[in-house]
């Protein structure tokens, strides 16, 4: 699968090469080369050297995709008046950003929670230019026919704008348990869910497992129109797997570039027979500040707070910093085939978060050959991510 940026719009007729950026209305000027030398190759050396990336795969017969951009609904949008959420979210479409996400748990640690196709469905309305994406649904504690449903309503009414991930969740044992559902089988339970749902979503008649579901003859109309896109979110290969056999890619979390290249080549391979045009994504948090220290402030607690751990564990797969930084910390997974990025922002104020990712769109966007020669200076160590 082939990733490409999206063209740039205007030439600047200058003596340096630069584009003009409509999504910040900023210049943003782009080296053709470091030091006489083509910036693409300078990049993927210290890639190499520093042992965290490896060739990207184009899988024969793949379709290009365009890269697209989203972050995490707003922390504060639920909270303001109607007229104030469609500000808000009209903020994000105009910026440029493609998608807003959501995640999903029913009763996660203390109790909090959010469904995510309500979320979604109360989204639909608000801002009609913004892709919508579950990151990622708990399928397991659905039952097939309801899910199939939801999601089926929910892209008739935001027909071609619906992405939903499937995880099978686990960070919290007790919300599986307080589901019903023994987490032990929430793999298996998973697997076989998403195939029905799957099936269901594209027409298809569909009946029960004899194990976790015993209807006959299951049936959604109508189907969407087009259809609504699955991922598989999940960090193990089990997830990766079930990504190549049952959906339409990989969304990866907390893994380095290198682990992304294989487990995206592992899925391909896994449904090579199957005629999908993948569609590989990354979800990561992202720590928004003029420097990677005081990004890191920001990011830290807001994580912290809301896993209820210790943010150490995370910090190597967070990206910090300015956009400049945020956007070389990405480059190598973009280069590595995902298609998608689910960010979730964590800065000093929201108009500060949605400025600076639209401003790291711009930059994924230039060709691996235009980026700016300013971020592709850095090395992890200097911007605090070793």
């Amino acid at each position: 699968m082939r990733v490409t940026r999206g063209s740039p719009k205007t030439r600047l007729h200058d003596n340096a090469t630069g584009w003009f950026c409509p999504r910040n209305r900023e210049r943003r000027w782009v080296a053709r080369s470091v030091a006489g030398n083509d910036v693409s190759s300078v990049t993927l050396q210290r890639w190499e050297d520093d042992g965290i990336w490896s060739s990207p795969r184009t899988s024969q017969g793949s379709e290009a995709l365009t890269l697209r951009v989203g972050i995490s609904t707003p922390w504060d949008l639920w909270q303001l008046s109607p007229d104030a959420q469609r500000q808000r979210l009209g903020s994000v479409a105009d910026a440029g950003i493609d998608h807003v996400f959501t995640a999903d748990h029913v009763s996660f640690v203390d109790g909090s929670g959010i469904d995510g196709l309500i979320h979604l469905a109360a989204m639909s309305g608000l801002e009609p230019r913004l892709d919508l994406h579950v990151g990622v649904m708990l399928l397991a504690l659905r039952h097939p026919m309801i899910a199939a449903r939801q999601i089926a309503s929910l892209a008739e009414a935001a027909p071609g704008r619906i992405t939903v991930g499937i995880g099978v969740g686990g960070e919290d044992r007790h919300e599986i348990e307080v589901c019903d559902v023994d987490p032990r089988t929430r793999g298996r339970r998973t697997d076989v869910a998403l195939g029905m749902v799957g099936s269901l979503l594209a027409g298809e008649t569909v009946h029960g497992d004899g194990e976790f579901f015993s209807f006959i003859d299951g049936v959604i109309r109508p189907t969407p129109e087009p259809r609504v896109p699955l991922l598989v979110g999940g960090r193990s290969d089990a997830a990766v797997h079930r990504a190549g056999r049952l959906a339409d890619g990989w969304l990866g979390a907390w893994c380095s570039p290198r682990r992304f290249a294989a487990a995206t080549t592992l899925a391909e391979d896994t449904g090579a027979e199957r005629g999908v045009t993948w569609q590989h994504g990354l979800q990561l948090w992202v720590g928004v500040g003029p420097t990677p220290e005081v990004a890191r402030r920001h990011v830290s607690a807001t994580m912290q707070d809301f896993y209820k751990t210790s943010f150490e564990p995370f910090e190597r797969y967070t990206a910090m910093g300015s956009a400049e930084h945020i956007a070389e910390f990405l480059a190598p997974y973009v280069d590595a085939g995902a298609a998608m990025l689910n960010l979730v922002p964590c800065g000093p104020d929201r108009d500060t978060e949605i400025e600076t990712i639209a401003e790291v769109k711009c930059l994924l966007d230039a060709a691996p050959d235009t980026r700016s020669s300013h971020t592709t200076s850095l090395t992890h160590k200097q911007k605090g991510y070793s």
